[in-house]
């Protein structure tokens, strides 16, 4: 028996979109336990499973265990707290944590799969041209990310697979800042990162933008951003490691003499989550397949000036890559 928690592989498995249950698969059988508020969806949805009402949460799973002489289970042991664990948990049970196994089921996409993140990747950048029209110096950042949230919306986004990011000036500094009252002024960086959501499959993307003309360095930054870019998608292929890729990227900005503000990852993986299993990082192992999606995103950050970061999706296939993001890089408002 195996037990999976997480949102992303109970749709992936099962095709139960509620978010909150748990899915037991055995050698023969298949089980979604799910609580109240679930219960209809989950029958309506996950038409191969059997699903059963939880009353009195993990305990009664548990039970279930017990009563059906399950002893070996494996646990997706990144999406169980602590908690929910010492719930479970019985003298009797073999636990045995699963992460990286069905991390790896995900990772290589279907056509189908593909043909979403592609739909999620056309709303999300539509949402965006339209927003661009209408930014200017003196609205806040919180202003445009809201319009660009709705934007998204109306073009049919389900929900964002993460809360838009939009920083400007010295703030674009924050890899993962969010949008505040600040006003953005002529002369400034202006950063997007967003991503919609279509059948459950989810985009990413980052451009950064200029407000007119902006100091040198940031200049030099953008630049020095988008060789790194280049160089890492001229290494993606089947079969080039994930290491491979992020030294692509990171060696330039280092030789740039802007490695220590480069403090994350080249890459990750993206599809029901928005971070998943591959990561392009110094540390990752393993190899790209073909199917694979990922996103390409190396930044140069400057505490108190300004950061800059591009990034695209891509899909990686036998020999090369197929950039699923077309938006142009230089935008200048």
């Amino acid at each position: 028996m195996i037990l999976f928690f997480s949102s992303e592989n109970l749709i992936y498995l099962s095709g139960y979109t509620g978010g909150e249950g748990i899915l037991g698969i055995a050698e023969d059988k298949v089980w979604l336990f799910v609580d109240f508020r679930y219960f209809e969806i989950a029958q309506e949805e996950a038409r191969e499973c059997e699903v059963r009402l939880l009353k009195k949460g993990l305990k009664e799973v548990r039970e279930f265990l017990r009563e059906r002489n399950f002893k070996k289970i494996g646990l997706e042991a990144k999406a169980i707290t602590l908690f929910e664990f010492e719930q479970l948990h019985d003298p009797a049970f073999n636990f045995i944590p699963l992460s990286k196994e069905l991390e790896a089921l995900r990772a290589k996409k279907t056509p189908e799969e593909i043909r979403l993140i592609k739909k999620a990747v056309e709303v999300a950048e539509n949402a965006l041209k339209e927003v661009l029209k209408l930014v200017k110096p003196g609205m806040r950042e919180i202003e445009i990310a809201i319009e660009l949230e709705y934007q998204m919306k109306k073009r049919g986004s389900e929900s964002l697979p993460f809360q838009v990011i939009v920083l400007s000036g010295e703030r674009t500094s924050l890899p993962h800042g969010v949008p505040s009252e600040k006003v953005i002024k002529e002369g400034e960086l202006l950063l997007f990162d967003f991503g919609a959501r279509i059948g459950g499959y989810a985009s990413d993307e980052t451009r950064t933008v200029f407000l007119g003309e902006v100091e040198p360095e940031l200049k030099r930054i953008y630049k020095i951003v988008r060789e790194a870019q280049q160089n890492a998608l001229k290494v993606i292929k089947a079969g080039s490691s994930f290491k491979e890729v992020d030294k692509a990227a990171r060696k330039l900005i280092e030789d740039a003499g802007y490695g220590n503000f480069f403090g994350h990852g080249t890459g990750h993986g993206v599809g029901l989550a928005v971070h998943e299993y591959p990561s392009l990082s110094p540390e990752s192992e393993g190899e790209l397949e073909e199917g694979m999606v990922v996103t390409v995103e190396p930044g140069i950050y400057l505490p108190q000036k300004g950061g800059v970061r591009i990034e695209d999706l891509v899909l990686v296939k036998e020999d090369g890559v197929e950039i699923l993001t077309k938006l142009d890089h230089h935008i200048r408002i």
